[in-house]
């Protein structure tokens, strides 16, 4: 498999509303963590952290130039292995053991890294034959209803379970604006994992489709609009009675 160089493991896409994509650009789409960076006024917001195999401070060091919130969605190995790298650390408490203790099993990992993960390996190229995520226990919890104040804008964390009991949407209701984590994006869901709950995921879908939703930013594949994420949780509901 082609070897890279760790300074091209990320790309990052800036939006122009303070909202940049970072991604892995050689994980292939399925597994491929979207790493939401959220620009505020007195502090950052990161969502999501990835693979953890290359190092996000070190190749993208303008990350900790400024105070930084690291926000676990939930806590498959995609979207945490990253999180040890920052002092503060937020997670739904239906999740912190997890963040705490990861293992191969409860972060997912063993079913699903090896070879068909990447499209290239960086260059430790059997650094996946030992690869473990790393504790990073919480030093904050989140629940419903809590706020994570970035100064000149305000985000409201909605507990999201289904795909994880401890799933987590963050939404800005000034910009109409969700970041949606796992329990939907515009691909396939992922509703089988050993703590999935399909009563949970479609509590949780009519939730999010009631929500009067301009921007989808989801935990992977491109962003959608407020109308997809309507005919995407119907289209579950439907299929799921």
């Amino acid at each position: 498999m082609k070897i890279v160089s760790r300074d091209r493991w990320f790309d990052v896409e800036h939006h122009y509303d303070g909202i940049s994509l970072i991604s892995e650009t050689y994980v292939r789409p399925f597994y491929r963590c979207n790493i939401w960076h959220v620009q505020g006024r007195d502090r950052d917001l990161l969502i999501d952290s990835g693979s953890g195999l290359v190092s996000l401070r070190e190749q993208l060091p303008w990350l900790t130039q400024r105070p930084l919130l690291a926000v676990a969605s939930h806590t498959h190995f995609d979207h945490i292995a990253g999180h040890h790298e920052f002092p503060e650390r937020l997670v739904h408490p239906a999740e912190a053991d997890i963040l705490a203790r990861p293992d191969g099993d409860n972060t997912l990992s063993k079913a699903y890294v090896g070879d068909e993960m990447f499209e290239a390996h960086p260059d430790c190229p059997l650094c996946y034959a030992e690869y473990r995520v790393k504790a990073a226990p919480a030093t904050r919890l989140i629940d419903e209803g809590d706020v994570l104040d970035l100064g000149d804008r305000v985000l409201e964390v909605l507990h999201t379970p289904g795909h994880s009991p401890g799933g987590i949407s963050l939404w800005e209701e000034e910009t109409g604006t969700i970041f949606s984590g796992d329990i939907v994006y515009d691909g396939p869901l992922v509703d089988n994992a050993y703590h999935s709950n399909l009563e949970d995921y479609a509590k949780s879908l009519a939730r999010l489709r009631d929500l009067p939703v301009r921007t989808v930013h989801g935990g992977h594949f491109p962003s959608f609009s407020g109308e997809r994420l309507r005919e995407l949780a119907d289209n579950w509901l439907r299929a799921h009675g």
